[in-house]
């Protein structure tokens, strides 16, 4: 996909550059790796770092399946 040079120098994005599509709504979105990073680690700042959320899916997982043996 070819980004109209003006775009791009307005956006920063360089030559080459790897962009994330995504859709939302009726547009699609490009988005660079550090860009997403960011909007992820904002995302989940207010998570304790001593939490794991897969350890935490993992064991809801668990007791799921267990519930779904006993049935």
């Amino acid at each position: 996909m070819v980004i109209p040079v003006e775009l791009r120098r307005s956006l920063k994005i360089k030559s080459g550059e790897t962009l994330l599509a995504r859709i939302e709504d009726d547009s699609l979105i490009l988005e660079s790796r550090d860009t997403v990073l960011k909007r992820m680690k904002n995302r989940f700042a207010d998570i304790p770092k001593d939490v794991s959320l897969a350890d935490e899916l993992t064991e809801e997982r668990r007791t799921e399946s267990r519930k779904e043996r006993e049935l």
